[in-house]
């Protein structure tokens, strides 16, 4: 018989640097699941994307177990790599940044994270896409 889902956290993990320290500890630790299990499990799992912050979705079983799966970066993590930015616009829709963002860019972002994107198509995944860019405060250069 499957086990019995008693709870789902969700968490946004830098990849290979979980540790028991807030927002982790706690959270886990109101769902009994053994935060160091955890921490060791998910920063193997995640070596090779050491610093890369990705959404992780943790499926608690009744007998405190888990099971986790983490997914693409978030779309602002991914345009502040790609523009070398340390972050957007502190007032979106009234400031703008100076940088303009390339369509080559949203295409590469939306190749990406074509795996977690509810869009249907490579065009409504790019509009998508450029709804972060506006709320980042950025322009688009197409």
């Amino acid at each position: 018989m499957a086990k019995k889902v008693t709870g789902f956290i969700k968490l946004q993990i830098a990849g290979g640097k979980a540790n028991p320290s807030p927002p982790i500890g706690p959270a886990l630790g109101q769902k009994g699941v053994n935060i160091m299990e955890f921490c060791k499990a998910f920063n193997a799992k995640t070596q090779q994307q050491n610093g890369v912050v990705l959404p992780t979705i943790i499926t608690v079983y009744s007998d405190r177990s888990f099971t986790f799966v983490t997914k693409t970066p978030p779309a602002t993590y991914l345009l502040k790599d790609k523009l070398k930015l340390e972050r957007g616009a502190q007032k979106p829709g009234s400031e703008v940044m100076a940088k303009k963002v390339p369509k080559k860019t949203v295409e590469e972002i939306v190749e990406a994270k074509k795996v977690d994107l509810t869009a249907g198509t490579k065009e409504a995944g790019m509009r998508t896409i450029e709804g972060s860019i506006r709320s980042m405060g950025l322009k688009l250069d197409y």
